[in-house]
């Protein structure tokens, strides 16, 4: 009996778990996001957006165009991180196809808005983590506006094979921030010292964080689009095991960063 079946199975049960184990991440962030700028913001107390962003990048008086910008980016990653992952749950699409289409709308428009509100906070108020992370970022921006565009026309073309592809790769390069907080709590944790790393950000791991954050779960992505769409068995069941070791490292990665980074700033 073929074993392709099998694999195809596993491979799906694989991408599930990561998926389960990103979708509870990104709503941690999510919420981290609310509990620590929104908080803020509804408290009257804008000083609490500084307690992570240095001096002239968080709360600045008098810069009112860039406290708005900075404040719609935020409230734009809180809808981007919550509504993302509710795109990819096959039953939304099923069974509630109209919350999935107004969704996608909103999800779309917001991570659009969300990269260049990021973009042009970073080329006014400078760069929070290095030049190199600002070109990291801008590379990003230009991802995101082209996989939105892409998987927005596929949408309306009725092409949903493509239309899926496409969100997906909107999906992964939209949540770059949280793949880079995963990447950097996981390799600080293995070496147990901040490796490759300087204040300045120009230190080698920071310059392969600044792009690998985008760069390396896409790839991750095309792998795994490309096992499903055309691979054999052998290379359904390899992805599969690559899932499997993504997952744990993603809870890790995770759980390092809520306990290090996010839970102690609150």
């Amino acid at each position: 009996m073929s074993t392709a079946p099998k694999a195809e199975r596993l491979l799906r049960a694989s991408a599930v778990l990561w998926y389960g184990v990103a979708a509870g991440g990104l709503w941690a962030f999510g919420l981290y996001i609310a509990a620590l700028y929104g908080v803020g913001l509804l408290g009257g107390d804008l000083s609490r957006w500084n307690r992570v962003l240095p001096e002239g990048h968080g709360y600045v008086a008098g810069d009112l165009r860039g406290n708005l910008a900075l404040g719609a980016h935020l409230s734009l990653a809180f809808i981007v991180t919550l509504g993302g992952a509710l795109q990819l749950v096959p039953q939304i699409r099923a069974r509630a196809p109209w919350l999935h289409r107004w969704n996608g709308r909103l999800f779309v428009v917001a991570a659009v808005a969300a990269a260049g509100s990021g973009l042009f906070i970073a080329l006014t108020r400078g760069a929070v983590a290095g030049i190199y992370m600002t070109l990291g970022n801008a590379l990003n921006a230009a991802l995101v506006l082209t996989f939105a565009v892409l998987a927005w026309r596929a949408a309306r073309a009725r092409a949903f094979i493509d239309h899926r592809r496409w969100a997906l790769r909107l999906f992964v390069v939209i949540n770059a921030v949280w793949f880079y907080r995963l990447g950097m709590m996981l390799w600080f944790a293995a070496h147990q010292a901040p490796v490759g790393h300087t204040a300045a950000f120009d230190g080698p791991f920071d310059i392969f964080l600044a792009f690998a954050h985008v760069l390396l779960p896409l790839g991750i992505l095309e792998l795994y689009l490309a096992a499903g769409a055309r691979g054999g068995a052998r290379a359904m069941g390899a992805m599969a095991a690559l899932l499997l070791v993504l997952s744990l490292a993603t809870a890790a990665g995770v759980l390092l960063v809520v306990m290090g980074m996010w839970l102690p700033r609150l």
